[in-house]
C-alpha cells in the first residue's frame, strides 16, 4: 500500500490513554460527591441510609462509565492507527463522559422531593442517551475505516452489537416513565448498565479478547 494512505494517521495509543484518564476522573467525582454532614454523627446509621439516592445515583452512573470505558477498549482494540475524526468523535465522547457527574449528583440531591425528581431523572436520562449515541458513532466509524481497522470481522461485530444495543429503548423507555414514576425511569437506566455490561466483558463482540492477543 502506498505511503500516502498513511499520512492522516494519528497514534491510537494517545486517544485511548486520554480517554482513560478522563473516565478516571469522572468516576472519581461522582464518588466524591457523596458526603453527609459531621453534624449528624449523633444519628450516623439513619443519616447515611437516608443517603440512599446517592448511593443509587453512583451505582447507576459507575457503572455506566464502566461500560463505556470496556465498549471503547474493545473498539479500540480492533485498530491499529486513528485519524482527526476519530480524534473528534472521541472528543464528543468524553465532553459527555465528563458531563456525566452532574446530572449524577441532581439526581441523588432530588429523588423523592416532587416536580424536581421528574426533572432530574429526565435530565440524567437525556445525558446517558446521548453518550450511547456518541459511542455508537464513534464505534461505527471505527468500523468503516477499514486503511485504519486490523481486525474488521471483529470490528463490525461490535459495531453492529453497538447498534443494535437494547440500551436505546431502555433509555427511552426510562426517560418517559422518568415523567410519571422518576424512580422506575431511574432503575431503567441501572438496568441498561447491566444488560451492557454483562454483553461486554472485554469486548461487546461475540469473542472475549485475550490479554496480549491482538
Amino acid at each position: 500500500m502506498a505511503v500516502g494512505a498513511y499520512e492522516d494517521e494519528l497514534p491510537l495509543d494517545r486517544l485511548s490513554t486520554f480517554t482513560d484518564g478522563v473516565l478516571a476522573i469522572a468516576v472519581t467525582i461522582i464518588v466524591l460527591e457523596i458526603g453527609i454532614s459531621s453534624s449528624a454523627a449523633r444519628h450516623l446509621l439513619p443519616s447515611i441510609l437516608h443517603h440512599w439516592p446517592a448511593y443509587l445515583a453512583y451505582l447507576t452512573s459507575f457503572l455506566t462509565l464502566g461500560v463505556v470505558w470496556l465498549q471503547h477498549s474493545a473498539i479500540t482494540s480492533t485498530l491499529r492507527a486513528a485519524d482527526a475524526k476519530l480524534y473528534r468523535l472521541n472528543i464528543v465522547v468524553l465532553l459527555l463522559a465528563a458531563f456525566v457527574p452532574f446530572p449524577t449528583k441532581l439526581m441523588s440531591e432530588f429523588i423523592a422531593t416532587g416536580g424536581a425528581e421528574r426533572v432530574a431523572a429526565v435530565f440524567y436520562g437525556v445525558t446517558m442517551l446521548a453518550l450511547t449515541a456518541a459511542l455508537t458513532a464513534f464505534g461505527r466509524y471505527a468500523a468503516s475505516d477499514h486503511l485504519r481497522v486490523k481486525d474488521q470481522v471483529e470490528a463490525d461485530r461490535i459495531a453492529s452489537a453497538m447498534r443494535h444495543s437494547p440500551s436505546f429503548v431502555l433509555y427511552f423507555a426510562g426517560i418517559g416513565v422518568s415523567f410519571v414514576v422518576p424512580t422506575a425511569g431511574i432503575a431503567l437506566y441501572l438496568v441498561s448498565a447491566l444488560v451492557r455490561g454483562a454483553r461486554s466483558p472485554t469486548q461487546v463482540g461475540g469473542r472475549r479478547l485475550l490479554p496480549g492477543r491482538s
